[in-house]
């Protein structure tokens, strides 16, 4: 967990405990249900809770706002989000019972009384919110509209969808036609594994 702390310096003392944690609960559901290739588990904590992480490092949550995460497989990104927003509402989505119920688990066992979980697809969620979350679904093309019923109204401008993808994304940015700002993860974590990593923001409009 060395490089969530490094990266992320102000982490309270329980946030430290809850990612210790939830590595625990994770490493434990993994074995039985193959929530991430057992070939990346070794690296847990770098290739999946602070890539998850990533997305806050271009937007901030603010207290009170809900957040949408689709296709969450195993929770990602929503589980390590919460953590680290615990004033932020988050609810999660994914088709496969079994990884939900994972998800479930795992955020009783850390007490996250700011997240909830469903098995459901992205075009049956009613409810709005203010912020979508997702790591490389499908093709932007493909997802933004299963996706863009699901914004409450809002002036905000970071308000939208905050996609994790990976390459060069630029003629999947074009094929979708929508106003997108990609950053870079390289920018913010010097570990190669995050050199072809980005957050791509399509705002809420």
């Amino acid at each position: 967990m060395d490089i969530l702390f490094h990266y992320f310096p102000h982490l309270t003392d329980h946030q430290r405990q809850l990612f210790r944690q939830l590595d625990t609960e994770f490493r434990s559901w993994n074995e039985r249900l193959n929530l991430v290739a057992r070939t990346d588990v070794d690296n847990l904590a770098e290739r999946h809770f602070l890539h998850s992480l990533g997305i806050a490092k271009v937007v901030e949550f603010p207290a009170g706002s809900s957040v949408l995460d689709v296709g969450t497989g195993g929770g990602l990104p929503g589980l390590p989000l919460a953590i680290l927003f615990p004033e932020v509402k988050f609810h999660l989505v994914d088709s496969i019972g079994k990884k939900i119920r994972a998800v479930q688990e795992m955020a009783r066992a850390l007490n996250l009384t700011n997240l909830t979980a469903e098995q459901t697809r992205a075009e049956q969620v009613r409810h709005k919110y203010d912020y979508v979350v997702s790591r490389a679904v499908a093709r932007l093309a493909t997802f933004h509209p299963w996706i863009e019923h699901s914004y409450k109204p809002s002036k905000d401008a970071t308000t939208g969808l905050y996609y994790l993808k990976g390459g060069d994304l630029t003629e999947e940015i074009e094929e979708a036609g929508l106003p997108a700002h990609v950053f870079d993860l390289k920018d913010y974590f010097q570990e190669e594994f995050f050199e072809t990593k980005k957050v791509v923001f399509v705002p809420n409009n």
